[in-house]
């Protein structure tokens, strides 16, 4: 009987897997047809983790096409089937559509972070959340939460203070505020994104301009796994953990590009076309990099301030500096990637410095070939040539010329290498005898 349902249990996962590739070439074909209402009739028919192991296996175009048609109810489930990698990517680009997703209210439920859905101010009144988390909020929501919990949420735009005492502070009923930069990596560009956070009693509020991949991966981590979250001070030690690991991840992609752009580099010979793309693609790297560093500088300046404020406890103090450990081996990193970017420029523009020499080598060897020609055509066109070539035809006279016009350019031409490959060789002996001391 065992072995019946072995062989039961086998057949059905073989059939499984049939199915799921023969969907995977009907979404691939319709992808390629770009028959986009077919495909949503079946994107709709299909589970969670049927779309999220199709998505891994299609190219990032493709990807973001299928993206696109799921309705964005469907996206976190879809989300949390994903690798880290594809998740990262699609959630950088996911924009909240409705209220539900503007203000995002989560309490704890057996370990777990669950979101509460809100619609209307009392929905929030009878709210007991740990998290409540504002995304491009409206004025209306901003005065909820105050009106509510008696706190003071700032408005997104006006996240723009460098002072410590005005991104940082304890107000007097015991508030604590944190303006902190978080890092927004796109293929397209990366910016830091200011994000303020309220520590009232047991509540974190968070309020930012956009959606941040760190923000979502952070919820869907705490939904999945029971105890992630404990409190809103572990929350908030949890999102800037999060920040370091996706700024550290970001310096690997850095690193790969920099790989690539230096096998470009080191090559024997560059246009200055492919010298001005390579400097177009390391400064884009550079920009990173910093962007990188001073987000890691911020978050150093947030934790620091969490800890001399004696807001943690024990436990969470020993999570702050692994956090701190963590920065500080980071900006090691960002350094040496600073002296490597400023080595790579250096050897571009070298390589562009080069080929202008080359070029400038040339345009004298030509002016210096061309001076005696100069000469020459002159005299062949003054009346004089004409006399003292009387009695002999013209044809001759003037292929003798051209043919003396051509001597000449040849034995110039000649000259100047020898004497050119005459200084190289000197310059070779002087630095044999060098070396040989």
């Amino acid at each position: 009987m065992s072995n019946q349902e072995e062989t039961y249990n086998h057949q059905e996962t073989i059939l499984n897997v049939r199915s799921v590739l023969a969907r995977h070439r009907l979404v691939e074909e319709l992808v390629r047809k770009q028959n986009l209402v077919e495909l949503q009739r079946l994107l709709d028919q299909l589970d969670a983790n049927a779309i999220a192991q199709m998505l891994e296996v299609f190219s990032p175009d493709d990807r973001q096409i299928i993206w696109d048609l799921i309705a964005d109810s469907h996206k976190e489930e879809i989300l949390l089937a994903m690798s880290y990698d594809t998740r990262v990517e699609l959630a950088a680009d996911f924009k909240p559509r409705n209220r539900n997703m503007i203000i995002r209210v989560f309490d704890l439920h057996e370990g777990l972070l669950r979101q509460i859905p809100i619609e209307t101010k009392e929905d929030l009144a009878h709210a007991k959340p740990i998290w409540i988390d504002l995304v491009m909020p409206e004025e209306e929501h901003l005065i909820w939460a105050s009106e509510v919990f008696g706190v003071d949420l700032p408005n997104p735009s006006e996240l723009t203070d460098l002072e410590t005492s005005a991104r940082f502070y304890v107000e007097d009923n015991g508030e604590v505020h944190l303006h902190s930069d978080f890092l927004l990596d796109r293929k397209s560009e990366s910016r830091n994104v200011a994000v303020a956070f309220v520590l009232n009693k047991d509540t974190l509020f968070s309020v930012r301009g956009e959606e941040l991949p760190v923000f979502r991966l952070q919820r869907l981590r705490a939904r999945n796994e029971s105890g992630y979250v404990s409190d809103a001070k572990g929350l908030l030690l949890d999102l800037y953990a999060a920040d370091v690991e996706y700024s550290a991840n970001a310096l690997e992609d850095i690193y790969s590009e920099l790989e690539f752009v230096g096998r470009q580099v080191f090559k024997s010979y560059m246009t200055d076309e492919e010298a001005a793309k390579i400097l177009a693609a390391i400064a884009e790297e550079e920009d990173l990099n910093g962007r990188i560093r001073r987000n890691l500088l911020d978050t150093r300046r947030a934790l620091s301030f969490l800890m001399r404020g004696k807001f943690l406890s024990e436990e969470q103090h020993e999570d702050v500096r692994e956090i701190l450990r963590d920065i500080e081996s980071l900006d090691g990193h960002t350094s040496f990637l600073f002296n490597k970017i400023n080595f790579q420029m250096d050897a571009t523009v070298g390589f562009i410095n080069v080929n202008q020499n080359k070029d400038i080598k040339r345009l004298t060897v030509m002016s210096l070939i061309f001076m005696p020609l100069n000469v020459l055509a002159g005299i062949g066109g003054m009346s004089e040539f004409s006399m003292m070539t009387t009695g002999i035809p013209w044809q001759i006279a003037y292929s003798s010329l051209c043919v003396g016009l051509v001597f000449v350019a040849w034995s110039t031409y000649v000259g100047v290498q020898f004497f050119e490959r005459r200084k190289i060789k000197r310059i070779a002996i002087e630095n044999q005898k060098i070396l040989a001391r």
